[in-house]
């Protein structure tokens, strides 16, 4: 899988963004997804996030992790189709955003690392990315239960 990585704060290091890409790229396999399939993920601070939080959701307030899936439809949207999709272009998965500082303040909150907040976070936004949400009840146990399975099978513990 491709993943473009875009880090508007410089606090995240070299070492961050190799973890972030390797359990993406974990959680890909384990979700059997296509090695030519492109993704995006933008590391932020709080009132970059809280802008497209409110511009998006409605939210005026900063979040810490925002998807945009880009094979959802919205209401009323129609898919766009191409005659050989398959050959003319990979799959895009869509966009990540992670607010670095409430990635810190998350995992001083929860009493784990940054490096464990991050990874949640990342793997978090790739299964809405998937089609995964926790909106019903049901529905964020699978996705809660299928974040969990990643991240212990990746070995990212609490």
């Amino acid at each position: 899988m491709d993943i473009t990585f875009i880090d508007e704060t410089t606090k995240i290091s070299e070492a961050n963004l190799k973890e972030v890409e390797e359990l993406l790229q974990f959680a890909a396999d384990f979700l059997k997804i296509s090695e030519d399939t492109e993704m995006s993920v933008t590391f932020m601070d709080n009132a970059g996030i809280q802008v497209i939080n409110r511009d998006y959701r409605g939210k005026d307030v900063p979040t810490d992790v925002i998807s945009f899936a880009l094979e959802e439809e919205g209401e009323d949207e129609l898919p766009i189709i191409f005659e050989d999709e398959e050959e003319v272009f990979p799959r895009n998965l869509g966009d990540i955003m992670i607010s670095i500082e409430r990635t810190e303040e998350q995992a001083l909150e929860y009493g784990h690392s940054f490096e464990r907040e991050l990874g949640f976070l990342a793997v978090h936004g790739f299964l809405h990315l998937n089609g995964y949400d926790h909106i019903e009840t049901e529905d964020e146990k699978e996705m809660f239960g299928l974040q969990k399975e990643i991240l212990d099978a990746y070995g990212l513990k609490r």
